[in-house]
């Protein structure tokens, strides 16, 4: 039984230290802060036509329009 446990012990602190050299990475390389910087730019372009669209104004105004319309019962 300690054989096991000394086995099973020796694979955790390898797979642990496997595991952070891995992950030891400090930040994006160039092509992942490139790729970032695009997809955000991206999705603020998205978001600026939705919410600037006829949908989304219509939207707004008509929440205000019954919010102000409705009386308390």
């Amino acid at each position: 039984m300690q054989y096991i446990n000394s086995a099973l012990t020796h694979t955790y602190l390898y797979a642990v230290a496997k595991a952070r050299k891995i992950h030891s990475d400090q930040g994006m390389s160039t092509i992942e802060y490139a790729f970032g910087s695009l997809a955000a730019a991206a999705l603020a372009g998205v978001l600026y036509l939705v919410v600037n669209g006829d949908g989304v104004t219509n939207a707004i105004e008509g929440v205000i329009t019954d919010a102000l319309s409705n009386t308390p019962g």
